[in-house]
């Protein structure tokens, strides 16, 4: 009887041993689905959607607390990839959340004074300059977040459109969604 309760103490602490191995050498960091979400979303960082960037928008919707149409820079296609990855029915705009046309910031260099307080506004590094100089925006690394509008003191910050163009025209429904409704 002695016998056997020590065979069967030592087959739990094996066990145990295993177990607690297996669960430092497998351990998952987070949710997965919310590196998926993330990689979808497109990294402005810009809180249009009323999250401080995409990660912890991404981790509301894997948790379900917010819905997939509140990117305004991912746009409708966003939506789509969204909607697919999760599985869900596509869900337009609505609410606050309204997506403004693409747009990409522009510093009227007589004016600006060199603060640097839009370069650190900046959340992809599109603006370069050094402090008290003038400053200048990286267009294609412009996200058009309109972060670097608020803490320029002497509003020297402009948002003008982006004219659409054959380089950077989209459809407005994608391809797949035209084909799976026959």
């Amino acid at each position: 009887m002695l016998g056997a309760l020590l065979v069967m103490a030592a087959i739990a602490i094996v066990l145990g041993a295993v177990l607690g191995f297996a669960a430092i050498k497998f351990r998952v960091e987070g949710n997965p689905l919310v590196d998926k979400i993330d990689a979808v979303l497109p990294q402005t960082q810009c809180g249009q959607c009323g999250y401080p960037g995409c990660k912890p928008y991404a981790t509301a919707i894997a948790e379900g607390a917010a819905d997939i149409n509140k990117c305004p820079p991912g746009g409708e296609e966003g939506i789509h990839k969204l909607a697919d990855l999760l599985g869900m029915e596509f869900k337009p705009f609505g609410g606050e959340t309204v997506p403004k046309p693409k747009a990409v910031a522009i510093i009227d260099e007589t004016t600006c004074i060199g603060c640097t307080l839009c370069i650190q506004a900046c959340p992809v590094d599109a603006i370069v300059g050094a402090a008290k100089q003038m400053h200048t925006i990286i267009a294609a690394e412009c996200t058009g977040c309109e972060l670097c509008l608020a803490p320029c003191p002497v509003d020297c910050i402009s948002m003008a459109p982006i004219a659409e163009s054959v380089t950077n025209w989209k459809w407005k429904y994608p391809v797949y969604a035209l084909t799976a409704s026959k």
